[in-house]
Order: C-alpha cells, then structure tokens, then sequence
C-alpha cells in the first residue's frame, strides 16, 4: 500500500483524488496548497505526489524544487485542469514524473 500525496487548493477536486487513491487501497495524504504540501512531504515522506500545478502560495512548479530538497526520489505527478504543452514540458523538465489533465479518470 503507497501513501500518496494529494495536493490541490480546489476541495471539490482534492476529495475526489482522494477518494480515487483511498479505492485503489493506498492511504491519501492531503495537502491545500503548494507551502503545505512541502510541509507534508517532508514529515510525511509520501510514495507518489499528485499535485496541481495552479495554486496559491506555492504553485505545483515552484513545488518541485522546494519539496526536492527533503525528499528528491518522490515521484510528483502534475495535474491541471487547463494544461498547455508548455506547462508540462516545464513540469517534466523540473522533475515531474507525468503531467495529466483534470479530472482524471
């Protein structure tokens, strides 16, 4: 069982990833934005971070670097509702493992 890391300032979206890790039978983590979802990442040290890359404080980029710094093998997937080919590229480039667009499946 994986503990991943949701990390998304929508509600309604942050539940809805949760409630997709919590059936596939890992244990989710959850975070409102970017400066809290280091916080958990690094007392926490989650198996997978699904993020979204639009946020107050601490967008999902910047996220990387900072979360990087305590836990830099964590896999961090990006998730944006109005993703362009330039965010993700910036996103795998920075160290996102995937970048997929909401809502997920």
């Amino acid at each position: 069982m994986a503990r991943i890391l949701v990390v998304d300032d929508s509600p309604s979206q942050q539940l809805g990833m949760k409630r997709i890790v919590e059936k596939l039978g890992h244990t989710a983590l959850t975070a409102d934005d970017g400066v809290l979802g280091v916080e958990v990442c690094k007392a926490e040290l989650p198996d997978l971070v699904l993020m979204d890359v639009v946020m107050p404080k601490m967008d999902g980029l910047e996220f990387l670097d900072k979360a990087g710094e305590s836990n830099p093998d964590v896999p961090v997937i990006k998730i944006n509702e109005n993703s362009t080919i330039e965010t993700a590229v910036e996103a795998v480039k920075k160290g996102a493992y995937d970048y997929i667009s909401k809502p997920p499946d």
